[in-house]
Parts: C-alpha cells; structure tokens; sequence
C-alpha cells in the first residue's frame, strides 16, 4: 500500500494530467476502469450498469458515446463464455418472432451488411434478421463523434480508408454503384495541400520512459514515400545526420542509425529480381538488419521493433520486404533502393497528389449507406454526402414491420440445422440478449462473424472445418481518439503525424483533412480537432509466434483498465507536444477508446506458414474454413485472410451465391 506521502505525488500526477477534469469518458462515471472490471467481475451486472450510463448520456445513439467502445462492456462476455468456457446452457429459450426469416445474418459488420444487401438483390422480397453482439452496426467500420465548442467532430474509430477502388472487385464495384459510392468524389474531398501548406511534416517522438527524456522531432524516420498515399506530407527540413544527432540514444547507436539511414550500398548483390523478392521474403526484418547492415546497439532495435503496424508484431516476425513496405529504412541496400518509380508504385502512391479515399467517419459511413439503403426510414436523405450528417434512428432498426431487421446487443450462441443438413429446411439460431436466450429460424444462414468462433458457435460443422477455423488468430488493436480545444501544439511543432517507439500508442496524428458534404475539417489551427492514436498490442522479442504475440497482447488489452488507457494517452501527449505549447489539463476534451480485441486477420505470413502461388489455393485453412455447410455459409473479411473492406464484401459475395 501506498504511503501518504505517495498517494498524494500520484494524485498530483493526475492532476497536472487533467485526470480529475470533467470530458466525455463516461465509462468512468462509477471511477473504475470498465475494460478490466468488466471482464473480470462474474455476472453481466456491472456491463450492465455501465450500458445503463452510457445509455444516460446520449440516449439510443451509440455514435456519440465516448468512453471504452469498440469490444465494449455488455458486448463479449457471453461470446467468451461460448468460446473460452464452452457454456451450452443458457436457460430457457423463447422464440419472439413467429415467422420463418429468409434469412439470418449472425455479424452486422460490412461483410454481414453486404451478405444482406447482396441476398436482398437476389430475392427482392425476402425477410431478413441481422444480428449483433455490439451496441452499434458497422462491426470494425466505427463512427466515434464528439461535441466540442458546440462543434461536432467526426472520425473513424477502425476500418478507415478505401485502399485502390480502381481495382476492386467487379462485385464491390456493383455494391458501390448500388449505393451510390463515388471514391473520386471522396479523393476530391481530400485536401492534399493540408500539410504542405501548414508546414506539417511526419515526426518522432521520443519518451522519457524509454529514452530517458521527451523530445519530439521534425523528422520522418521512416520514408517520406511511405506517407504520400496516406497523408501527403510536407517535406522536412531537418538532415538525417542532424535529427540523429539530437536523438537520446548513445554515440554508437547514432552511428549504427545514420549508417542504416544513409546507405545505399547493395548488401545482397547476388540476389536480383524475384530471387531478391523471395529472400526478402524468407528472413525477417530484425535478421536483415542484424546479417547485412551489422546493426547490434540494442537502442536501434528498441526504435525500430514495433514499428510495423499492420502486421501487429515485432521485426522478429515480420519478413523484411514488409518492413520495407512500411517505410522502414534499409530499402536503398536493395537493388530497389535506386528505382524511384517502382517504389512510389509500391508505396501505392503513383503520384505525389495521390487521393487518399476516406469518409469523414471512415468506412463507417460504408455501413451507414447499406444500412440506410435497406432500412429507408433510418435515416433521410440518399446521396453519400447527405449520410455523414444524417442523424440514424436506431428505434428503427429492429421495427416489427420492416423487411429488412438489425437487433443490437444479440450475442449468437448457437446456429444448428433442424435435423440433418442435407435434407434439413430450416436452421435454428440462438441468441442471447439482456440475459434472455431466444431462437429464431431461417430457412438459410450467413455467419459474418469472427471465423474462430464459429467451431463454437456452430458445433455440428465437421470436425476438420472447425479446426480450420480456429487457426484464424486476429490481431488485438487499439484506436484511441482524443478531441482537441486546438491543433496549435501541432502546427507549432511542424508535424502532421508521429511515430512513437517505446509510447503506449505507437502512432498518432491529426485526423485527415476531408471536407465532404456539410462536414468540414478543422482548417485553422485554433479550432477544434482531433488525434488519432494506435496501439498494436503484442509480445515482441520473446521467441514467441505471431499467433502467440497477438494472444497475449489480446489479454494485455482486455486487462487494462480505461484508466490506465486514458493516463497513458495523457501522458504521451503531453510528452510529444508541450514544446508545442500542449497541456493536457487544459486541451484535452474528449476521449473515445475502441478496443478491438479482435482486428485484423493477417495473410500467411512466409517466415511462419506454408506458402502457395493461388490466394485460394485449399491448403490454405481459410479458404479450408469458409466452406458452405448445409444451409450455412461463412463470409467475414476473416475468410479471404485479409482485413480490407473490399475483401469483407467479396467474401459476403461469395458465401450468399454458395447459399442459391
């Protein structure tokens, strides 16, 4: 226990951190943190209690609650007494609706939309329920709003861009026409001048935990390339020798950092082409480093070893081409270091002015259009301009009389042919809701939901199917939104964006300038914005496989509480930005943290998995796993192993034209 003295130094801390203040968090309306308590305490009384509160502040509109969202309190605890506890029983079933649906959708993300909208096309007539076990629709394809200074602000709280619409899917493409989905027009919204007319480069950020002192620079560590598809940054003014030499790390390991950043001698000369390709390939990112550029100071790697985002692992387990992908340095070693056109190809930003594609709220706006599209009445208007300000009745998402039906807050517990598969006419599927179990039927099922609980959900699948379906690990992330009173810190500091080795969040940077429809983005540095923060959570340098990273940091994420989240988050930013004039006290005013305990589904990845020329190829276990069952088919982004939103649709695509 902490003495007297030392419980008033934290209480201080906390102070000074703006912990006491009053914003939108209101998960910590009963002063404990909800993510731990909740998945700790036995019983769904205190999920309950905090839906209770969250219900208070912002009555039936769950995009404007802030807080711990995403993997929120009342949303996971019965699918884990499913999955990790094996739980059967769960008391006595009703069955509230009398009819036989068309069809029951069990994941109200896009892929389990798209499924609806997709089966919808082909039977105009049909009945349709689409259940899910979080308080929102649009799985992944969050929207997180906050009110600021009598100003809303938008943004996404995960599934966020359109990457490369030109090449989707004839499949997507017809959803997009469908809709009314335009990418230009979205590209067009895009100001690509943002930064370079603010003088906002990429930075790092340095902390004091880590490195000893917080220094933030004006410097983008990893290639300035890898930034112009994304956010089109303005060109930075500082040398590498002389951001390396303000970097708190030792003498030797600025000399082994300049060394990787400047060289551009060919380390594997033997190797061109596609065996260059393939060797890049076949070793990891940590061993390149280590083998070819002679890279031992430990400080280079403890810069470097979290730094390959999506993949939500250490260098240890990321092949090196991917890290290159990612824009960390070592590239100019390559035989591709040279060729200037082929990396801004492979950066995907063709052209300096590439348009990034990116709804206000992200890809949430994606699943308002279907949504909206099948249930009219949720929302006016018809354009994909008019739906980033629609204001969603979602009293009308379950009404008895439409067609089409969403029921929130419906955890699926059990999905069973009545009787053999092949001859059966119907399936049951068992839902718990408030504590109550209830059946519905359909004469056909689409399971949208994440893969590796379907063994579980779906007992009668065959035993091989099933085990197919458990080796899909996902990826735990974190998307941590803070609405600021300005963005003046940022402008001061001449950054955009951040990288943040050794920070609870490993990036951040000002939400993306988008003006579209009625929504503008915050263009003057006094107004209202907000920063976007990620966190990969995993368990690098440990020997450990990618899967056994990603379940640890999945246990690391459920148990921490928001508290703690909030204090980091706090502590980082004022760390990063009060050379810039920041205060966490004074200019934080609000937070919204979506934990998605369950993120991304990685592709194969080579240094681990067998690997085959066909994407589709069957010994792939995704591929094994989404196999159609009887009445039942299997969709999600999860059964084409990549976490795209193009993909979430093709594989709803795939899996009703299984079920014709």
């Amino acid at each position: 226990m902490l003495d007297c003295r030392e419980q008033s130094s934290v209480k201080s801390s906390d102070r000074n951190l703006g912990m006491a203040r009053s914003i939108s968090r209101r998960d910590l309306l009963l002063g404990v943190g909800a993510s731990a308590a909740a998945a700790f305490v036995p019983g769904r009384s205190f999920a309950d209690e905090m839906l209770k509160l969250e219900a208070a502040g912002s009555p039936n509109y769950p995009p404007g609650l802030t807080g711990l969202r995403g993997s929120h309190p009342g949303s996971f605890e019965v699918a884990h007494q499913l999955g990790r506890e094996g739980r059967r029983d769960w008391g006595s079933v009703n069955e509230p609706d009398a009819d036989i649906y068309d069809l029951v959708v069990v994941g109200c993300g896009v892929s389990g939309l798209a499924a609806a909208h997709f089966y919808r096309r082909a039977n105009p007539d049909a009945r349709i329920l689409i259940l899910d076990n979080h308080d929102d629709f649009g799985g992944h394809a969050k929207r997180n709003e906050f009110q600021v200074a009598g100003r809303t602000l938008l943004t996404h709280g995960g599934s966020e861009i359109l990457e490369g619409p030109d090449d989707y899917s004839d499949f997507t493409k017809g959803l997009f026409h469908d809709l009314g989905i335009q990418p230009k027009r979205l590209g067009d919204g895009f100001d690509v001048d943002f930064y370079k007319k603010n003088g906002l480069t990429a930075g790092i950020h340095f902390d004091r935990e880590t490195f000893g002192v917080d220094r933030t620079l004006a410097y983008p560590l990893v290639d300035s390339l890898h930034y112009q598809g994304w956010i089109p940054i303005a060109d930075a003014s500082m040398s590498h020798e002389d951001a390396v030499r303000q970097m708190p790390i030792s003498d030797a390991a600025r000399h082994e950092l300049l060394r990787l950043l400047t060289s551009c001698e060919n380390v594997i000369p033997d190797l061109q082409g596609i065996d260059e390709d393939g060797y890049l390939n076949s070793i990891s990112y940590r061993e390149f480093l280590s083998r070819h550029l002679e890279i031992e100071e430990p400080e280079v790697y403890t810069i470097f070893e979290n730094l390959t985002s999506d993949w939500c692992v250490g260098i240890e387990a990321v092949p090196a081409i991917e890290a290159f992908y990612w824009g960390l340095p070592g590239i100019k070693s390559t035989s591709r270091g040279d060729d200037k056109e082929r990396m801004a190809r492979w950066y995907g930003s063709g052209s300096e002015d590439a348009p990034t594609y990116h709804f206000p709220d992200g890809n949430a706006s994606v699943a308002r259009m279907l949504v909206r599209n099948m249930i009219p009445d949720v929302a006016p208007g018809n354009t994909i301009e008019d739906v980033v300000d629609a204001v969603f009745d979602y009293s009308i998402l379950d009404r008895a009389d439409n067609d089409i039906r969403i029921r929130l807050r419906s955890t699926a517990v059990n999905v069973q042919h009545d009787g053999s598969p092949r001859s059966s006419k119907r399936v049951g599927v068992t839902y718990v809701c408030g504590g109550q179990a209830s059946r519905v039927w359909a004469r056909q099922c689409v399971l949208a939901c994440y893969n590796q609980l379907i063994p579980s959900l779906c007992p009668e699948l065959p035993e091989a199917q099933g085990d197919a379906l458990k080796t899909m690990v996902k990826s735990p992330i974190l998307y941590s939104n803070v609405a600021l009173r300005n963005w003046q810190p940022w402008k001061k500091l001449g950054v955009g964006a951040l990288l943040n080795p050794g920070s609870y969040h490993v990036v951040s940077h000002l939400d993306y300038p988008v003006d579209f429809g009625a929504h503008r983005y915050p263009k003057n540095p006094d107004e209202p914005a907000v920063v976007h923060m990620v966190r990969f959570p995993h368990r690098s340098s440990a020997g450990l496989t990618p899967s056994e990273q990603k379940r640890a940091g999945r246990h690391e994420l459920y148990a921490t509480s928001y508290e703690t989240i909030e204090r980091n988050i706090r502590r980082q930013l004022a760390g990063s930005l009060s050379e810039g004039g920041f205060d966490p006290a004074r200019d934080i005013e609000g937070i919204t943290v979506n934990r998605w305990a369950h993120a991304y589904i990685n592709r194969a990845n080579p240094l681990y998995d067998e690997m085959h020329s066909d994407h589709n190829d069957e010994r792939y276990p995704f591929v094994r796993g989404r196999k159609p069952f009887g009445r039942i088919a299997i969709a999600n982004s999860d059964s084409g192993s990549s976490s795209l939103l193009d993909v979430a649709i093709d594989q709803a695509h795939r899996a009703v034209s299984e079920l014709a």
